[in-house]
């Protein structure tokens, strides 16, 4: 049931070797077979947490061509993070040994380029664009694509507010080898980014 990855360096280096293989096209599809799913009737230690967005073709499982086991996978529309979701990712990491938390936005976004206007909007998807709106705003002082400043932007502060999640992930980073990175997933050529 366990992986060969222990640590947060080798679980960034084992998603950006498959991020590769995927876009390469040379896909291994590991820990799909029946024994590997028997395996886990016993308990789950994934290697990695992805936080990424609703959005359908975003799907950490085929991009870094992983199996079944192997990410903890978090998706909410722009990839924000509200107190249910930094509540998941505490279980995985306080829990399920997870060493790696991945903030991945992702190229076209839907959520973000509704939180570039300035019309109200209904229901609760409101929420989701005023946690985008400060990676506008500082998006709007750059140079470059607006929406794609501001998806990368969104990416690196929902990381940076992971990091300073108080007590467990705080705690984790500094005392438990947890390690916070930020991505940007390329939909059109596969590639996987770090910021």
């Amino acid at each position: 049931m366990s992986t060969t990855v222990v640590n947060a360096d080798d679980a960034l280096k084992e998603l950006m070797d498959g991020n590769r293989r995927f876009m390469e096209e040379h896909q291994k599809h590991p820990h799909e077979d029946r024994q590997w799913r028997y395996s886990l009737t016993e308990g789950q230690s994934p290697f990695a947490v992805v936080l990424t967005c609703s959005d359908s073709r975003v799907a950490p499982e085929i991009i870094f061509d992983q199996g079944l086991g192997d990410l903890f996978v978090i998706r909410v529309a722009g990839n924000v993070a509200r107190e249910k979701v930094i509540g998941s990712i505490e279980y995985a990491v306080a829990h399920l040994g997870s060493k790696l938390v991945v903030v991945m936005g992702h190229e076209k976004c839907g959520a973000v380029g509704a939180s570039l206007g300035t019309d109200e909007t209904e229901g609760h998807i409101g929420a989701i664009i005023q946690a985008i709106k400060p990676a506008v705003y500082l998006a709007k002082q750059m140079e470059g694509d607006l929406l794609t400043n501001s998806i990368r932007n969104n990416a690196q502060m929902v990381a940076e507010q992971l990091r300073e999640a108080h007590p467990i992930l705080i705690r984790e980073i500094k005392e438990g080898g947890v390690k916070v990175v930020s991505t940007y997933y390329k939909i059109s050529t596969g590639e996987v980014e770090l910021l």
